[in-house]
C-alpha cells in the first residue's frame, strides 16, 4: 500500500514536470485604449489680443504667466490645455518691428530642428497659406521626440505666432501616435481659423 502511494506520487510529479516544459511566448506590449472626444470648436477672441482663432471645446485656455522662471515678453502668450490627454499647446506671440521677421523665422526653424534632430527620425516642414493672410510652416516630427507637432504663422508685416504641442509624458511615438494624429487636426483647424486684429 505504501509502495502504491509512492508510485502514484512519483507519477504525479513526472506528469506535472512534463507539462511545464512548454516554451514561453512573451505577449507584445500593449497600451491603454484612449477615448477620443467628438470634434467641436469654440472661438478664442479675447479683447486686446492681436489674434483670434477657433480651438476645441475639450480644451482650456490659460494665460502663460511664467517663461523659464521669468515673466513672458508680452501678455499674449497662452497655453491650450488638453487635460484628458495630459497635453498642452504653447502659443507665443511676437510683434514684427520690435523683432526682425528673419530672426523669428530662424528661431522657429532652430527650435524645430536643432533641439529635436538627435531624437527625430524625420522632420517634415509643410508651408501653408490661408485666405486670412496667414502664412507659415507646419513641422511634423517623427520618432520619440518631445513634440511631434509645431508651427509658426505670420502676416510678414506685424504678427508672428508660434505653437508647439507637448505632452507631460515620456516621449513614445507608438503610444502617443493616436493622440498626436487627433490633435494635429485641431492644430490645423486653429491655423485655418487664425485671424489677425
Amino acid at each position: 500500500m505504501k509502495l502504491n502511494r509512492i508510485l502514484v506520487l512519483w507519477i504525479a510529479v513526472i506528469i506535472i514536470a512534463a507539462s511545464c516544459n512548454s516554451d514561453y511566448t512573451a505577449k507584445p506590449r500593449g497600451y491603454f485604449k484612449i477615448s477620443l472626444p467628438q470634434k467641436a470648436y469654440q472661438q478664442f477672441n479675447k479683447p486686446g489680443f492681436p489674434y483670434s482663432f477657433e480651438y476645441p471645446v475639450y480644451a482650456n485656455i490659460t494665460q502663460d504667466t511664467v517663461f523659464f522662471d521669468r515673466k513672458p515678453e508680452n501678455p499674449y502668450w497662452i497655453n491650450i490645455d488638453f487635460p484628458q490627454f495630459n497635453g498642452r499647446i504653447y502659443i507665443s506671440y511676437k510683434e514684427i518691428g520690435k523683432n526682425k521677421l528673419d530672426s523669428l523665422v530662424n528661431d522657429a526653424f532652430t527650435m524645430s530642428y536643432k533641439q529635436h534632430t538627435y531624437k527625430a527620425s524625420a522632420i517634415e516642414p509643410q508651408p501653408f497659406s490661408t485666405p486670412n493672410n496667414v502664412e507659415g510652416v507646419y513641422f511634423t516630427l517623427k520618432g520619440n521626440t518631445a513634440t511631434a507637432n509645431q508651427f509658426f504663422a505670420t502676416d510678414s508685416v506685424k504678427h508672428f505666432l508660434r505653437g508647439a504641442l507637448y505632452f507631460n509624458a515620456t516621449p513614445n511615438e507608438d503610444s502617443l501616435l493616436p493622440v498626436n494624429r487627433f490633435l494635429k487636426q485641431d492644430l490645423q483647424h486653429l491655423i485655418s481659423t487664425l485671424r489677425w486684429k
